[in-house]
């Protein structure tokens, strides 16, 4: 393996303000540093890169600068402008050169007798890489070997559970789906120092970056001294999670239709409304919140209505079920697809908060209709999905009694040890 350095002021004077490389070096997952190439009988080992066989190769590692191209990249490595142009058209399937990026890593592969690059592989993002054989004029796409990593994380809310959480690693992405879990259970406004949750779930990392998280898969919470386990069950060939006692974490509805910084206006039937200057019933909840954020409809549903008024501004007004209504008012903009007729399920966004209508200021007001009259959102009881199902009883009690065990092994001073680490090593290439 040959490891040597490009002079700067010759790769200055090739590339103007392109990046210094090193060859024979590279980071992570695919690093061929401190790897012995050669073996105890002295023969020189093979060592692969990219899954490419990188033995007597020089590795040249860069960074792409702002405004470089694929041309400018390999034309100080010899390559003809006649290979350059040819691989830029037949890549347009695999991956559009166009759209090679500032701040993006690249290799150049090359051999020792030949002054002209072999091979050029770009990183588009931190899981793919694209590999470019500008000797055979093949490109294909493969991801890179990534470790899947369970992580059980446990704390003490001293500030806010997102604080707290994010204190302890957790993801925004993870924090959301625990607080929608709880969000019956549990008021996130009124929690207290010394609240306690414990969350179970899993990272895939790739060179030691995070680049997606699973689900949670295991959850605890504890608030007020009451202690609310959410256990992962199998029924009717769905997962969903349930309490110690058997009985479901799922509501017909989510708690809450978007991520609020505060509930501005409840429910009050004799409220002095601020635009109109009159006494006047105020209907619905009104939750404060910056423009363009997301709205989620609370439950599975059929659009009833989509449209604008002078009042209501952009709502659209969702049925459930012969029992409950939602309506959605003063969105900057309805959700793409979203019409009367169209079929929601829970959670999916179904427009933007705005202040459209007769509003003062960026908010969601969340009108709930019970039997046809409108109710107290924050006040009412929704209810649970199906318990465990008696002929599921013997399972869930061993799934609980496990999970019990697990939680209970989950410190509140941080992370436990890794629980799994499980090796993807799973390659796909698009040729």
């Amino acid at each position: 393996m040959n490891t040597k350095w490009i002079g700067a002021t010759a790769l200055f004077l090739t590339l103007g303000a392109g990046a210094i490389f090193q060859i024979g070096k590279n980071t992570g997952a695919n690093s061929t540093e401190d790897i012995e190439t050669i073996d105890s009988t002295g023969i020189e080992k093979e060592v692969f890169l990219y899954g490419i066989n990188v033995t007597g190769l020089n590795i040249i590692e860069g960074t792409v600068s702002k405004n470089q191209t694929l041309g400018s990249i390999l034309t100080p490595f010899n390559v003809p402008y006649q290979i350059i142009d040819e691989i830029a058209k037949k890549s347009k399937g695999v991956f559009d050169v166009r759209w090679i990026s500032a701040n993006k890593k690249f290799t150049i592969l090359q051999s020792a007798d030949s002054p002209q690059a072999q091979f050029f592989i770009y990183e588009p993002n931190p899981a793919e890489y694209v590999v470019f054989d500008l000797d055979s004029m093949e490109i294909y796409k493969a991801e890179k070997p990534a470790i899947v990593k369970t992580r059980e994380i446990g704390g003490v809310i001293e500030t806010s559970l997102y604080v707290d959480m994010v204190k302890q690693g957790i993801s925004p992405e993870i924090i959301d789906q625990f607080a929608d879990l709880y969000g019956w259970s549990v008021d996130f406004q009124r929690l207290q120092k010394g609240d306690l949750f414990k969350v179970v779930f899993e990272e895939k990392v790739i060179d030691d970056v995070v680049v997606s998280v699973s689900g949670v898969q295991l959850a605890y919470f504890e608030h007020m001294g009451l202690p609310y386990h959410a256990i992962p069950f199998e029924q009717n060939g769905q997962v969903s999670f349930f309490d110690q006692n058997g009985n479901s974490f799922k509501k017909a509805f989510l708690r809450d239709p978007l991520k609020y910084t505060r509930i501005s206006s409840k429910y009050n039937l004799n409220r002095f409304h601020p635009v109109q200057k009159r006494f006047k019933a105020h209907l619905g909840t009104d939750y404060a919140a910056a423009t363009g954020t997301e709205i989620r409809s609370v439950g599975d549903g059929t659009v009833v209505e989509a449209r604008y008024t002078s009042a209501n501004g952009n709502y659209v007004k969702i049925k459930h079920n012969g029992t409950y209504t939602t309506q959605y008012l003063h969105m900057s903009k309805i959700g793409k697809g979203i019409s009367p007729g169209t079929r929601i399920r829970q959670g999916q966004v179904i427009g933007y908060v705005g202040s459209t209508g007769l509003a003062t200021g960026p908010h969601l007001c969340f009108r709930f209709w019970k039997n046809g009259k409108q109710e107290d959102w924050l006040k009412e009881k929704i209810p649970p999905s199906e318990p465990v199902l008696q002929a599921n009883r013997g399972a869930f009690n061993a799934k609980r009694d496990e999970s019990l065990r697990l939680l209970a092994e989950i410190s509140t001073n941080g992370e436990k040890k890794l629980v799994a680490e499980i090796p993807n090593q799973t390659q796909t290439a698009e040729q």
